[in-house]
């Protein structure tokens, strides 16, 4: 984790691999913009954070530009067109153990969703960045061909992943060329990647979505068990949509809209907040648990209430966050007052950029678990979003042919005087919108500074179950008989659990502040 605080000038990125954050934070010195930083960051994480994100994955990326427009770009994974196969499906659980549980996910070539984040950072970069696309994907060619040290943040998370980075001889020829999975201080290599982006940079998007590599990836689905035809990746459209915008307090929070559901949560769940006065409350007191707790079980209640059943009706915003649906909810949040196993993985990484323009990007990408599948000759995995169950809420293979997959991704911008005060996102599956509540209601709320606020302590309640870190009173918690409404678990330490929000902000002075998140080794990186 880093910390980083200055007065503005050109910029600050802050990410979840130095080196990530280093590679944006060149393109603010050679005198790119937010973008080309973002962008130039997310090629690469592919090498530095590959376990977490891919080239054939998917995410999201929200731009506050200079001028004032607001965008949110949509490159998430798409369902194929139809779910007809010519051989026997590939798709089988591995165990992933995380040492106190172990958790099943579903890879295999019949886990494939159509990927999007070629096409998302080709389709930005056209649009809003200004440096050549070879001068952004630099840092990310020189990584994968000099090699990159696995630090204990990406050892734990090839150690989770063991059984996936194994399950193929080009897998394995990646993750574990001595014959095991790298560890903490191994160097690990992407040539292949590196070639690819020349590649790329002289053919463009049509090298992934219409060349050679989609016959191949067609080709590979169609003879050994998966959904991908060639006219599915030949169909895939990045969309533009207008962000989610709440009020709250003094602020406009910007985020991601339906059919993806974290940034609706975040809403929701701001939505009942701001019926509180928490000024009053001391931060981690038992009144200020009480009160996220109930938030965080009446936004899963909502969820259920119709929203994830009507995920793609064209207004279903104004539906679920409506006076008339969100009445009942408040008088719920009222009462306490009166009255006073979960999915442990979330591979992905997120990207918060601010430069001295006023731009402001906030990009979060995903690889799911990753499916074993490598592209032949490219060093990048194809995404599991398919094998997801978070993603699969019906069941396995009962998706809508030709859809946009929902995702809890919330890539998000925080807005005073139509000028961004937060820029922040998350990785960690269900936990990404509980994550982000905290950090803009520590700021919003409590008045916290940047860095307080990412390592203040968290929490997160699902399912009758609330999860508590170090740093609050468990006595006091205790006497307050939460133990008696759910399953406390306390953990021992910070954990990549809660989230990993890297998070950069420009202070009520005009000074750049950032934090990578330390339960995601995270970094930051000012540029004067």
């Amino acid at each position: 984790m880093t910390m980083a605080y200055s007065k503005p000038n050109r910029g600050i990125v802050a990410a979840g691999h130095a080196l990530t954050t280093e590679a944006g934070a060149e393109m603010l010195r050679q005198g790119g913009n937010a973008f080309d930083a973002a962008i130039a960051a997310a090629f690469t994480a592919c090498v530095t954070e590959s376990a977490l994100t891919s080239l054939a994955g998917g995410g999201f990326l929200l731009a506050h530009t200079a001028d004032g427009q607001n965008r949110l770009f949509d490159f998430f994974c798409q369902t194929p067109q139809t779910k007809t196969v010519q051989k026997d499906l590939q798709f089988f659980p591995i165990e992933a153990n995380f040492g106190d549980t172990v958790q099943e996910f579903h890879i295999g070539l019949g886990s494939i969703a159509v990927p999007g984040t070629v096409a998302g950072l080709l389709e930005i970069h056209q649009q809003l960045g200004r440096l050549p696309l070879k001068t952004v994907v630099a840092p990310a060619q020189h990584w994968a061909r000099q090699g990159v040290q696995v630090e204990s943040f990406q050892a734990l998370c090839f150690q989770i992943l063991a059984p996936i980075l194994m399950a193929t001889p080009a897998a394995r020829a990646i993750y574990a060329p001595q014959g095991r999975v790298l560890g903490a201080g191994d160097r690990f290599y992407l040539p292949d990647f590196a070639t690819l982006l020349e590649d790329l940079v002289h053919q463009g998007i049509d090298l992934f979505y219409q060349g050679t590599l989609a016959q191949q990836i067609a080709l590979d689905c169609q003879t050994q068990g998966g959904y991908l035809q060639r006219a599915d990746l030949q169909a895939y459209q990045v969309i533009e949509r207008q962000p989610l915008a709440v009020p709250y307090r003094q602020a406009l929070l910007l985020t991601n809209p339906p059919p993806s559901s974290g940034g609706a949560l975040i809403a929701f769940a701001l939505h009942l907040l701001a019926t509180e006065n928490l000024n009053p409350l001391s931060h981690g007191s038992p009144q200020h648990i009480a009160t996220l707790r109930e938030v965080m079980r009446l936004t899963n209640l909502a969820r259920q209430d119709g929203y994830d059943r009507h995920l793609y009706h064209p207004e279903i915003v104004e539906r679920f966050l409506g006076e008339a649906h969100l009445a009942s909810y408040r008088q719920q949040i009222q009462a306490i007052h009166s009255a006073s196993a979960t999915n442990k993985w979330g591979s992905t990484t997120h990207i918060s950029v601010l430069d001295g323009e006023g731009n402001a990007a906030s990009m979060t990408t995903s690889n799911g678990e990753g499916s074993s599948y490598v592209i032949p000759g490219t060093g990048v995995m194809m995404n599991n979003m398919l094998g997801e169950e978070d993603l699969n809420p019906h069941g396995f293979h009962q998706w809508q042919p030709n859809q946009r997959i929902s995702s809890m991704m919330a890539p998000t911008i925080v807005l005073e005087e139509n000028q961004p005060r937060l820029v922040l996102g998350s990785g960690g599956s269900n936990r990404i919108r509980t994550a982000i509540l905290q950090v803009v209601s520590n700021v919003l709320d409590f008045g916290m500074d940047i860095e307080a606020a990412v390592q203040a302590p968290r929490l997160h309640w699902e399912r009758g179950a609330l999860h508590l870190e170090p740093g609050y009173d468990r006595t006091a918690l205790e006497t307050l008989g939460l133990e008696h409404q759910d399953h406390c678990t306390w953990w021992q330490a910070p954990s990549m659990f809660f989230g990993g929000v890297h998070t950069v902000a420009l202070t009520p002075a005009g000074d750049f502040w950032g934090i990578g998140d330390p339960r995601r080794q995270g970094a930051c990186l000012i540029v004067d």
